[in-house]
């Protein structure tokens, strides 16, 4: 009898504690860290980086790639980052910890990244953009099982990443911080997110160029801005994002449900969406497309490009909307939003509200019974 392919493999395992990690959460263990990865990725045969029960405060550190096998960088305990914000290189604040040029990585262990935040948080997020953890060029990438906290802005980004399974997330923050998004996905193909929980002071989870065959599961997401394509096609830049499942969602006092939001001025297109099987508490807006989105002190004229948007499916969505406009598709002149289908919507008003819809330049039709009834125009 043939055994499993598992039995046959012998796995490293190599402890951070061999290399000098204190785990005391005092001492920087950087350097331990850096030289426990260069030992997995140099491994021919799987490796396990394990961290275990402890608390250990790390430097910006990036565990580069392409190493010789696969590899499973197991947290059991905490990755804080250093509370120093000199510690960071003034010419790029935007990294903490990077996984980049990866294959075959998995991030898992029950552990907690702790981002820190409160330490940027007081000096305005809007001006500090750091991410706690970045996948950069990573191929065949799974990340579960983690607590990711207090990041100063993003907890999670997936960048120029294929293949990527991002499951039992638990990603949390004050719901006051600025910029402090769940999960960003850009230039990113196929990847799967499901079976997590998210609260934030900004989008749950937000999908930007680049962003094409992406599903997302059964998520709880609130405190929270929402689950977001966008924005796109900011400075007149071309945007691309694609073939996209929303499915199973519970928003619990968001600012925003699902939304679409581009600038004026830009090119491209976003299409082939389905936001579905979808439940709302006191969301502000549940269902948005705003092509006028203008995230600037000045006030942004409207132009004749426009990121293009076509075929967005809804479908059985219910709940309650804290604002009486519950669906708002505010779209551009010249590139009107077509194919947008309406199929068992129900958004009641909370504590009374009677919710209406206000749409402009959007070819839509209904299926099934939709309340509030689509579309006055505004």
């Amino acid at each position: 009898m043939r055994l499993p392919t598992s039995s046959l493999v012998t796995q490293t395992t190599v402890l951070v504690e061999s290399f000098g990690a204190k785990g005391d959460g005092i001492t920087d263990d950087t350097k331990a860290f850096q030289d426990a990865w260069s030992k997995v990725c140099s491994s021919k045969t799987p490796a396990i980086l394990l961290i275990s029960q402890k608390s250990y405060r790390l430097k910006p550190i990036t565990f580069a790639g392409p190493c010789q096998s696969s590899i499973t960088f197991k947290i059991q305990g905490k990755l804080i980052a250093s509370p120093n914000r000199f510690d960071w290189d003034p010419k790029n604040l935007r990294v903490w910890i990077v996984f980049t040029w990866v294959q075959n990585l998995t991030v898992t262990g029950g552990g907690i990244i702790d981002g820190n935040g409160n330490v940027w948080w007081k000096i305005s997020c809007k001006i500090n953009k750091s991410l706690a953890l970045i996948f950069n060029n990573c191929k065949n990438l799974t990340v579960q099982n983690l607590k990711i906290i207090n990041s100063p802005s993003t907890h999670v980004t997936f960048d120029r990443s294929q293949n990527v399974v991002a499951s039992r997330l638990i990603i949390s923050s004050p719901s006051w911080t600025p910029n402090t998004d769940g999960i960003h996905v850009t230039a990113t193909t196929t990847i799967l997110i499901y079976g997590s929980s998210i609260q934030n002071g900004d989008d749950c989870i937000a999908m930007v160029n680049g962003a094409n065959n992406v599903r997302i599961n059964s998520i709880v997401c609130g405190p929270g801005n929402g689950i977001s394509i966008g924005s796109l096609g900011g400075k007149g830049s071309t945007a691309r994002v694609s073939n996209v499942i929303v499915d199973k969602i519970y928003f619990n006092g968001t600012k925003n449900g699902v939304r679409i939001k581009t600038w004026q001025g830009g090119n491209g297109y976003v299409n082939n969406i389905v936001f579905k099987n979808i439940a709302m508490h006191d969301v502000r807006n549940p269902l948005i497309i705003d092509q006028f989105y203008c995230n600037s002190p000045s006030t942004c004229a409207a132009q004749k490009s426009a990121v293009a948007i076509s075929n967005v499916h809804y479908t059985n969505i219910k709940g309650t909307s804290a604002t009486p406009v519950a669906i708002r598709f505010n779209c551009s002149a010249s590139v009107p939003c077509r194919g947008i289908e309406l199929k068992d919507i129900n958004l009641q008003g909370s504590k009374g509200i009677v919710t209406t819809s206000a749409c402009q330049n959007v070819n839509w039709s209904k299926r099934g019974v939709v309340l509030p009834p689509p579309c006055q125009s505004s």
